[in-house]
């Protein structure tokens, strides 16, 4: 066992998880997860991470949230409930690096963990990041610099989270920050679960003149099912724990008595999971509290689905291999609109035309869509994403 754990440039960037933890793994069932995952320890270091597919990671950076009191956060709670979870029929290996070590300021926090996810991403390793205010996602979007290429990030949360971006960046101003600031990488934000009450009108315009995509706490819950697609065209995927109910949170996470319910959330963590384009997920705003495990055994649960998700992925989307799909088209005006499903997994794309017209097919021309966009392309109507997509492209 020894042997999987050497020297590894991550020395300096984290400190390993609490021992308690571990001893308490060492009295309760050798199948649970703790007991099956490669764990950062004092004694042995950071394990080899060769073989890794999912790295959980801690960053219990708060400095810039703006109700942010010096208040020290633990993640012991969180851990202890999801090592006592069991596995389900899992190949991908897992393991837990620890708590990343905090810079001086909260910028240097920043720049530690985009060196940190910088490694990850160079071994195709998909973060799972345990915040810390929700700021840190602009570290995370960062790290994709180096990587050439658009980003697309979802957020499951109750607010857009613009803020006025001439001022430092906070918990609740990242995403201006990350509009504005170059390199411009974004090429698509999906809010899912945003509460009108909690957004400015100006931010709810802004959204819709940058064409991008918003969706009512309320219209996610009734069909679950339509963020699907939105999350399998992300490859940052946020959830911010002020979006989920205040009756399923302890008493020091309550924010609103609106949210999702605890299902909800572990099903649109499910789907981001089953995406293959997501290469990091986030879980921000914890707020440890002693008087019960209910926050905590959520994060645990949340995390489980998303790696079960991981664990269901099917590549259905090589399109280099047109046998293994259907061809459908739908003529609305002056519109030819071109639909792609795949014949193992039914999932559904829409062609996103571009100036250059040809008869390629591939990740960056094709959106994610569903079975019904289909149906209202064939009744005549548009589908509201593919119009988002072809307004972003003329742009």
């Amino acid at each position: 066992m020894a042997a999987d754990f050497l020297t590894s440039p991550f020395d300096n960037l984290l400190k390993p998880v609490d021992e308690q933890i571990l001893l308490h793994n060492d009295l309760v069932s050798s199948l649970i997860l703790g007991n099956k995952i490669k764990i950062h320890t004092s004694e042995r270091g950071i394990p080899d991470l060769d073989n890794v597919d999912i790295a959980l990671i801690g960053v219990n950076e708060y400095r810039n949230s703006v109700n942010y009191v010096g208040d020290e956060q633990n993640l012991n709670e969180i851990r202890q409930s999801l090592y006592a979870l069991y596995p389900g029929n899992w190949t991908t290996v897992i393991s837990d690096l620890g708590d990343l070590i905090l810079g001086e300021d909260v910028t240097q926090t920043y720049s530690r963990l985009i060196s940190l996810l910088n490694i990850l991403n160079e071994k195709r390793i998909i973060p799972i990041i345990i915040g810390g205010s929700q700021d840190l996602v602009y570290a995370n979007y960062r790290a994709y610099d180096d990587l050439k290429k658009t980003v697309n990030i979802v957020n499951i949360d109750s607010n857009f989270d613009l803020g006025d971006s001439s001022k430092d960046m906070n918990n609740m101003s990242y995403l201006g920050k990350i509009i504005l600031d170059e390199p411009h990488n974004l090429f698509n934000y999906s809010n899912l679960g945003f509460q009108t009450y909690h957004n400015s009108q100006e931010e709810i315009d802004l959204m819709q003149n940058l064409y991008f995509e918003m969706y009512r706490l309320g219209e996610v819950c009734q069909k679950i099912s339509l963020a699907e697609p939105v999350l399998r065209d992300a490859h940052i995927v946020s959830i911010d724990m002020k979006s989920i109910k205040a009756s399923e949170l302890s008493s020091r996470q309550k924010f609103s008595p609106n949210g999702f319910d605890g299902k909800e959330i572990c099903s649109l963590s499910r789907y981001a999971g089953i995406s293959n384009k997501v290469s990091s997920f986030g879980i921000y705003e914890y707020k440890s509290s002693n008087e019960d495990e209910l926050t905590e055994n959520l994060i645990a649960q949340i995390i489980w689905y998303f790696i079960e998700g991981v664990n269901c992925r099917i590549n259905d989307n090589d399109f280099t291999s047109l046998d293994d799909f259907e061809k459908y088209t739908a003529s609305i005006d002056e519109y030819e609109l071109i639909f792609v499903k795949n014949k193992i997994s039914s999932r559904w794309w829409i062609k996103i035309p571009s100036e250059t017209e040809n008869n390629n097919f591939n990740e960056n021309t094709l959106l994610p869509c569903t079975f019904e966009d289909f149906e209202l392309a064939q009744s005549g109507n548009i589908p509201e994403r593919w119009f988002k997509a072809l307004k972003k492209n003329i742009l």
